[in-house]
């Protein structure tokens, strides 16, 4: 039996932590013993983890400045700190802080993963959680596997890093059969307006996931006569400022900011469109999961999109990451409902290709091949 760590900075209520509990839940017990550590012992996601996946922190609550204070320190002697029990195969689930970490693993016995979430642009964005540049590429080539969520983020971290061996495309792990059972639960707490087309998105309310421009969008379109209503289902430190802008400009009764659900899916499922506001991604959970209960989809141009809805729009509107695209695609499918209608079709036949037996299979190719 393998002995398997995961090692995430918290288990908060980000994309990335949800698809690791997905994965770890779903890893088969028979073959791997799996510990998943956390920097920090915070978020919402930990009370989703089964009872057979071992649980541990290094400490109770986040540390303010804690990335420039690991930085004082090598990666070797931090593993050795914060990494105390010794495993075949070490995890590094998201860039950065705990990449740096586990690259300080020195045991010849352990393999080393790193699994890369989001597009590493440029050196800076690459050394992120690093001294520097330098030293993130040595970290990394140290590394027996380096596994990103989709090709573009791949390409890119070639791209910026010069390292090719080992790198390799895995796709998140979503709870597919869960996804769709509890989207089917009633909406209580919310009334949708049937006679207009509701809008939703699900995410973290900050800069890089564009409710700001989203807002300004709704409201050219409003003024345009285009009703429709929109539903943030999400918490972040944008919500004060979009709040602002809805206020001043009377849309508080059309752009609704509902906060952080439990159970986003069975909002999901009662829209009639979901869009991916985003400037970056690594490859969407929210519109893989809006897929799955079959909303339509708009999308930026960022990360993951076009595998998601296809290279020519086949399973959903992949638009220009600007505020005109955006709006653009959010018209079109307010104007025309039968293509409304269509890709809502096709999203039920794309949603079917990220079950979760695919993914789960895949990743336990990927452990048993190392």
């Amino acid at each position: 039996m393998k002995k398997i760590l995961f090692f995430i900075p918290n288990l908060m209520h980000g994309g990335a932590e949800k698809v690791l509990v997905n994965l770890v839940n779903n890893l088969d017990k028979e073959k791997y013993d799996i510990t998943v550590q956390t920097l920090f012992d915070v978020g919402v996601n930990k009370k989703y983890l089964n009872k057979d996946i071992r649980y541990k922190y290094f400490l109770k609550n986040i540390v303010k400045g804690n990335s420039i204070i690991l930085k004082l320190f090598t990666p070797k002697f931090l593993y050795k700190r914060i990494i105390r029990d010794r495993y075949d195969i070490v995890v590094s689930y998201l860039e950065g802080s705990t990449a740096r970490i586990i690259s300080g693993c020195k045991d010849e016995n352990t393999k080393k993963v790193s699994w890369i979430h989001i597009e590493l642009n440029d050196e800076k964005l690459f050394a992120t959680g690093f001294r520097s540049f330098e030293e993130a590429k040595k970290g990394y080539e140290s590394y027996d596997k380096i596994i990103c969520v989709s090709n573009t983020v791949k390409q890119i971290f070639i791209d910026v890093s010069g390292i090719e061996d080992n790198v390799e495309v895995l796709y998140n792990t979503n709870e597919t059969e869960d996804i769709v059972e509890r989207s089917m639960e009633d909406v209580e707490d919310i009334k949708f307006n049937k006679k207009k087309i509701n809008i939703c998105s699900v995410g973290k309310v900050i800069e890089k996931k564009g409710y700001y421009r989203l807002a300004k969008i709704h409201k050219r379109l409003l003024d345009e006569g285009l009703e429709h209503d929109v539903y943030i289902i999400g918490i972040g430190e944008d919500e004060e400022k979009i709040r602002k802008y809805l206020k001043d400009n009377n849309l508080e009764d059309t752009y609704h900011l509902i906060g952080f659900r439990d159970n986003p899916y069975k909002y999901v499922a009662k829209c009639d469109l979901f869009v991916c506001s985003s400037y970056r991604e690594g490859f969407s959970t929210a519109v893989t999961e809006s897929l799955v209960v079959g909303t339509p989809v708009v999308s930026t141009l960022c990360s993951g999109a076009q595998e998601l809805l296809g290279y020519n729009n086949e399973y959903g509107l992949v638009v220009e990451n600007s505020e005109e695209g955006i709006y653009e695609g959010i018209k079109k499918l307010l104007k025309d409902r039968e293509l409304l209608a269509y890709y809502k079709e096709k999203a039920i036949e794309r949603g079917s290709f990220f079950s979760k037996e695919k993914t789960v299979s895949t990743v336990e190719e990927m452990i048993d091949s190392l």
